[in-house]
């Protein structure tokens, strides 16, 4: 009776060390997707700032509508506007969910790009977020990125 007894508890130390391997494997999941969520939301709060900051007269400390020929001069408006920081060593805004940054403005678009602070398998959620002008439409594309692969 004692091997028998011995062979129920061992067992059962198996069966509830691979319940604990799978909760913990379900929770890393769910804070990833969570995480992947969450950045996409800023993102898409941030475009619309930024559709906003479009739509703004010139006199009243906007764009008036025109984002000219757009480059770094119109990307820096955009961070001054959200009030992001603007060194070259930290541009963007962070928060608990990641870091964002207005990665380029042309004369018809600006895309902003959030990175998240989850990993799983060696990759972060990533959002990259397109507003386009003059319609103001907002597209945005989920993806995983690995750290080799977002230095640009």
């Amino acid at each position: 009776m004692g091997t028998q007894q011995i062979l129920l508890i061992v067992l059962s130390v198996i069966i509830v060390g691979a319940a604990i391997a799978v909760g913990i494997q379900m929770f890393n999941n769910q804070a990833y997707s969570a995480n992947k969520s969450a950045i996409a939301a800023e993102a898409q709060t941030y475009a619309t700032q930024v559709v906003q900051f479009y739509k703004t007269p010139k006199s009243q400390g906007g764009l008036g509508g025109d984002l000219g020929t757009g480059g770094e001069t119109v990307v820096k408006s955009i961070h001054d506007y959200l009030g992001w920081e603007t060194e070259a060593d930290a541009p963007g805004a962070t928060s608990e969910s990641g870091a964002f940054t207005v990665t380029s403005a042309s004369a018809t678009a600006v895309i902003i790009t959030g990175k998240g602070n989850a990993v799983r398998n060696g990759k972060n959620p990533q959002v990259v977020t397109t507003v386009t002008f003059p319609a103001g439409t907002i597209t945005a594309v989920l993806s995983d990125v690995g750290d080799e692969e977002d230095d640009g």
